[in-house]
C-alpha cells in the first residue's frame, strides 16, 4: 500500500466485514475487506463512498461502492496532533520543511512555509501512524459493541474486555 501510495477509502456501516460464525469467547469480528485508492482516483471521483452491507448468506459483508455526482470535493482542514511531537522523526520533518527556496515578503514566506509544512506533516503522519482519525472511529465503534455486549452479559470477562478497549481509545 505504501509503495503504491494507496489509502483506505473509509466506509459507512458496520466496522467489521467478516465474522467467524462462533459464539461467546470464540466469536471473532474483523475488518478484512477494504477498498483502496490513490490520490488521483480520489481527485477524479471525489464522491466515492464505500458501504459495508449486511452479511447475508456469507461470513463476509458485500462492499457497495457508490459515486455521488453532487459531492463537491471537501478540503480537509489541517489538524496538529500533539502526540506527533513525541515521535523521534518529528523535529527532522519540521526542520526539513520549514525552509523556503526563494525570497519574498515575510507574509508570503510564512504562508509558503506553513503550506509546505502542513503537506509534509500530513504525509508523514499517514505514513507513520496510518489514518489516525479512521482508527479512532473504529476503536469507538469497538467500544460501543463491547458496551452493548457487557450490558447483555455483565460478566467479568466482558467488563475486562470493555475496559481494555476503552483504555486503547485513551492511549491514542
Amino acid at each position: 500500500m505504501n509503495t503504491c501510495n494507496l489509502f483506505d477509502l473509509g466506509f459507512k456501516g458496520s466496522i467489521y466485514t467478516w465474522l467467524n460464525g462462533r459464539a461467546e469467547e470464540d466469536c471473532i469480528f474483523k475488518r478484512l475487506d477494504r477498498c483502496f485508492a490513490n490520490i488521483e482516483l480520489q481527485q477524479l471521483w471525489p464522491g466515492l463512498e464505500v458501504t459495508h452491507l449486511s452479511k447475508i448468506g456469507s461470513d463476509h459483508s458485500p462492499l457497495l461502492i457508490t459515486y455521488n455526482l453532487d459531492t463537491a470535493q471537501i478540503k480537509k482542514s489541517f489538524r496538529f496532533l500533539t502526540f506527533w511531537t513525541k515521535h523521534e522523526s518529528f523535529k527532522t520533518v519540521v526542520k526539513e520543511n520549514w525552509q523556503a527556496d526563494f525570497h519574498a515578503s515575510p507574509f508570503v514566506l510564512f504562508n509558503h512555509k506553513i503550506k509546505k509544512l502542513n503537506k509534509a506533516l500530513t504525509t508523514w503522519s499517514r505514513e507513520t501512524y496510518g489514518d489516525i482519525f479512521q482508527k479512532i472511529l473504529s476503536l469507538e465503534e469497538v467500544v460501543r459493541v463491547h458496551e452493548a455486549q457487557f450490558e447483555l452479559h455483565p460478566t467479568l470477562q466482558n467488563r475486562a474486555r470493555l475496559q481494555k478497549y476503552r483504555q486503547s481509545c485513551l492511549d491514542i
